[in-house]
């Protein structure tokens, strides 16, 4: 993915690609009940069982997890040719180490848009050289097809001509329910084809994109994800990928049990369009908001309970130009620094909105062009606004 130097997005969210770590000597190591144990070269496998929406069951192997999966995992290799990497740091190639996952049996593969890149916002660029390193051993040359920032997503294409392609199937957001077990593979630390397996620890998290807009729909995992896993697919027992393994939560940089994927969803409409035209845009509403819940809407005298108030409104946005106003000043509430006389958005058309991350999930089911009607409180009185989204900047304006 990056280079060592940008390992962290912000604050202590790291990238979970990058650089090849020490190849550790093997140990032996004993596990309880539901935990695979290995001694030497003797693998046994405890399954456990997984419940699907509709009710089935579905034995959870992680070793039949890997046999199934793991061909259609693969190792990405960027190359930048002058990025600092020669002996005096300012001259030759320099390069990172990340994974992904086969489409379909044309050579189309999904990764990360930060494997396959270097910087972030407007000064984003493609790295010079891709490969991609298979399972058996095969290492092709790939083109990237696009990538998208807003959702760190990138689809690569190698020539399947000569290659055994194995497609991993795709699940959907409605799949992934906290709790479920799941399982990673990918190439931490540079140890290609690695499995590890564990749980849904949340879905609908906010995490950070390349760009200064958040990723909302992100799924919290606490399998081990590590530099290296990123691009790498997320799945469940039935092998369909939930999301892309993209970043970790770590005051080391390494992974401690809270690693970040991005959903399934998202990707799929990222992907769609990177096929189509090589980019993807998405709506912008240009306003930043603070949760309103019921003490807060208390205190302000609103006649609702739940939403989003506007913090501050971008100047000549759409929603500066549909009228929506932020609050005028701010005061102090439950030690938190809070808008007072703000509108508030409580619904996106029909869809209710009760906090930030379900406003942006909304508003990803409209493109750039499209007038919406907004639900808001303005002066203490319920109205609706039309509102005609604009196209997402790579950085979000004053």
């Amino acid at each position: 993915m990056r280079r060592a130097a940008a390992a962290a997005l912000a604050g202590a969210v790291a990238l979970a690609a990058a650089g090849c770590g020490d190849k550790g000597s093997s140990t032996k190591t004993q596990a309880s009940a539901g935990v695979t144990t290995v001694e030497k070269t003797r693998v046994e496998t405890v399954t456990t069982v997984s419940p699907t929406p509709d009710g089935k069951t579905v034995a959870f192997d992680p070793a039949k997890i890997y046999e199934r999966d793991a061909p259609g995992v693969v190792t990405i290799l960027s190359i930048t040719d002058s990025g600092g990497g020669g002996l005096f740091g300012n001259s030759g190639p320099s390069g990172a180490e990340g994974s992904g996952f086969v489409l379909n049996q044309d050579g189309e593969i999904v990764t990360n848009a930060h494997v396959v890149t270097e910087g972030t916002g407007s000064a984003i660029r493609q790295v010079d050289r891709v490969y991609v390193r298979f399972q058996d051993d095969n290492q092709v040359s790939a083109k990237v097809l696009g990538f998208d920032p807003n959702a760190d997503v990138a689809l690569i294409k190698v020539d399947p001509k000569g290659l055994t392609l194995r497609p991993l199937q795709l699940g959907a957001d409605a799949d992934a329910r906290v709790g479920m077990p799941v399982a990673a593979i990918g190439s931490p630390f540079g140890e290609e084809q690695s499995l590890s397996v564990g749980v849904i620890s949340a879905t609908d998290r906010t995490i950070e994109s390349l760009t200064q807009f958040s990723i909302s729909g992100a799924i919290q995992t606490d399998a081990a994800i590590n530099h290296g896993n990123s691009g790498g697919p997320l799945v469940d027992a039935e092998g369909n990928v939930l999301g892309i393994n993209s970043q970790i939560r770590s005051d080391s940089g390494d992974g401690t049990g809270v690693g970040f994927a991005v959903s399934i969803d998202l990707i799929k409409r990222s992907v769609e369009q990177l096929r189509a035209s090589g980019k993807v845009e998405y709506p912008y509403l240009g306003v930043s908001t603070t949760l309103l819940y019921p003490q807060l809407a208390e205190r302000l005298k609103l006649p609702v309970q739940h939403g989003v108030l506007v913090a501050t409104v971008a100047s000549g946005g759409p929603a500066d130009k549909a009228g929506l106003e932020a609050g005028t000043e701010e005061f102090r509430f439950q030690a938190v620094q809070v808008p007072r006389d703000a509108d508030v958005i409580t619904k996106v058309g029909d869809t209710e909105i009760r906090d930030s991350n379900a406003l942006s999930i909304a508003l990803n089911k409209y493109k750039p062009g499209d007038s919406v009607d907004l639900s808001i409180v303005h002066d203490g009185k319920p109205k609706t606004v039309s509102v005609k989204l604009g196209s997402r900047p790579l950085r979000s304006q004053p």
